[in-house]
């Protein structure tokens, strides 16, 4: 299975235990596009629908797409009072679209599973002149110590390929999407913004949002519960809560008068 496409077995575990988007993101967004309720929004990989309903409550007509039929299914469920949000069982990749159709295309912590060849190219095509693509993406800080030297050796026990920096720092400033971003012919000098938060989690939210997290979802089971198990005694052991820092990456950019 592309790894992509392993969110869809836990949809209901990913409605509740990923975290939402700072409030003054959508803020962000929504005055350096100029979005009115007119305007056509198209989200890439909307999964539950944490940040399109964000968009929806301010009044946003939303075509949200994600391959899941599980999660479109809680997707449908969480949105149901918005009539102005359309969703779609597909992938970008697949997706036909219109030409400049949209003002603004937003990816919410997917933009990485789009192919590299059409993550610019094609976002700027259906882009109407003016339009802007938003990329955003929650980044996980590293838990402070002791909390973070014990997960460190609880990985390298059950799962070393997982030490590594994980998937979302994708994200970073110093990542690689923000130099290739800044890089394409397609799209104006982007502009960023970060917002710092925390989470306070327990043993059973914390190992249930790894659960949702691809990574973890590849490992088999017995190792992926042998970790979780380790992660959650260390929790435990040290009171049983713990606060988790965050970054939110934002990235938008107009699209460009050659696009």
């Amino acid at each position: 299975m592309e790894q992509r496409f392993t969110f869809d077995g836990v949809a209901s575990l990913y409605n509740t235990s990923r975290p939402l988007y700072p409030d003054a993101l959508f803020t962000d967004v929504i005055r350096f596009v100029g979005l009115e309720p007119k305007d056509k929004v198209l989200e890439i990989g909307c999964g539950t629908g944490q940040a399109t309903e964000s968009f929806a409550r301010r009044g946003l007509s939303i075509l949200a797409l994600d391959p899941g039929a599980e999660l479109i299914a809680v997707a449908s469920e969480r949105l149901a009072g918005f009539p102005q949000v359309r969703l779609q069982q597909t992938t970008f990749e697949a997706w036909p679209g219109e030409p400049e159709s949209f003002k603004l295309i937003a990816a919410a912590q997917s933009f990485h599973w789009v192919s590299p060849e059409l993550r610019f190219a094609k976002t700027a095509a259906l882009l109407a002149p003016g339009g802007a693509l938003a990329v955003f993406g929650n980044v996980p800080m590293r838990p402070e110590q002791p909390l973070a030297g014990q997960f460190a050796e609880i990985h390298a026990h059950y799962a070393p390929q997982l030490l590594g920096p994980p998937v979302e720092a994708w994200y970073l400033p110093d990542g690689p999407f923000a130099a290739e971003l800044q890089q394409s012919d397609h799209f104006e000098m982007p502009v960023h913004h970060s917002y710092h938060w925390n989470r306070s989690h327990t043993a059973q939210s914390y190992t249930d949002l790894l659960r949702t997290l691809s990574s973890y979802r590849l490992l088999t089971e017995d190792q992926r519960q042998a970790l979780l198990s380790g992660l959650a005694d260390a929790i435990n052991a040290h009171g049983g809560e713990f606060e988790l820092h965050y970054e939110t990456h934002l990235y938008l950019a107009k699209r460009s008068g050659a696009a």
